[in-house]
């Protein structure tokens, strides 16, 4: 069974969108988004530096119009399983409910503008950040962040744990990390996935309520708990308390496991979670779709995976 997975911020990188422009009919989907946004999507994903696209209302809506984009290209020259599932990590779990049928391309890139902005405005109430935590025995690293006052806001598996909260014990948590782990400061505007983004979350919850989601058409795992959302109403639901909640892609790569997935294909701007299943999911094989140019790559894997099923 071969998996789609769509990534987060971080992701990003200047002129992301330019491979994916070539395509008949892709400059217009790109101009309708942006002005569904109110941003130049097209300039921001083309010419503009890392520095103009690191803003996190920027970067969610660019990031998951990113993902939708090269999906329309990717299923238009190959025919992907119907019973395919999908998780997105993040904001990544919004082009993920588009790929699933839930919404709408054009509502999603919309949705994921409203929450970058509002998550932006929570981030200027106080001084706060997110640091990875990269090794460690888990429960010690669980137990230091809640010692400083810090949650685990992504538990990414593969022995990393972003850790949040305010700035100053992120600090000390850096002077004192757990044993034998490492802290990374990650360059976000502000501790997502905390209660730090609750005005975020109210405001995303009034947004919400103008959508119509449709149940998914295909398997659509959930950042909250790993497991299959079978409703459009819940995983609306769940989308937006998501930025006040920590994001388990530890559960989704366990529940990739139990489904008997053999391959993941990571939608652009790929890289970073085919690198944690690498780490995560041993002996499950990785495509990470960069480019046009990976799609027949794509098709191959498809096939390798579809004879040893039949074997």
């Amino acid at each position: 069974m071969i998996a789609l997975l769509a990534p987060g911020q971080g992701s990003q990188a200047p002129g992301m969108l330019a491979p994916w422009l070539s395509a008949k009919g892709a400059e217009a989907t790109l101009d309708g988004w942006s002005d569904a946004t109110g941003l130049d999507l097209t300039r921001l994903g083309t010419t503009a530096t890392a520095e103009q696209i690191k803003d996190t209302s920027v970067t969610q809506p660019l990031i998951v119009a990113t993902t939708l984009l090269a999906f329309g290209q990717l299923a238009d020259r190959v025919q992907l399983p119907a019973g395919a599932p999908i998780a997105g990590h993040s904001v990544g779990e919004l082009a993920a409910a588009a790929v699933a049928g839930v919404l709408s391309p054009t509502d999603t890139v919309a949705l994921a503008a409203v929450r970058g902005r509002e998550m932006a405005a929570a981030c200027a109430s106080e001084p706060t950040g997110m640091s990875a935590v990269l090794g460690g025995r888990p429960e010690q690293v669980l137990e230091r962040l809640d010692e400083l006052g810090l949650d685990p806001a992504n538990r990414n598996g593969a022995g990393q744990v972003v850790a949040a909260g305010p700035t100053a014990a992120l600090e000390q948590l850096a002077a004192e990390p757990p044993e034998r782990a490492r802290v990374v400061p990650l360059a976000v505007a502000g501790a997502f996935h905390t209660r730090f983004m609750a005005p975020a979350e109210q405001a995303l919850s009034g947004y919400a309520d103008d959508l119509s989601p449709h149940d998914p058409t295909r398997p659509l795992l959930s950042n909250a708990d790993g497991q299959v959302v079978e409703r459009g109403d819940e995983l609306l639901r769940r989308l937006v308390a998501q930025v006040t909640r920590p994001v388990r892609w530890d559960l989704c790569m366990a529940t990739l496991r139990e489904l008997g997935v053999t391959a993941v294909i990571e939608l652009p701007p790929a890289g970073a979670l085919v690198g944690l299943v690498k780490r995560e999911l041993k002996g499950v094989a990785t495509l990470a779709l960069r480019g046009p140019e990976d799609i027949d790559g794509v098709a191959e894997l498809m096939a390798e995976h579809a004879a040893g099923a039949a074997a």
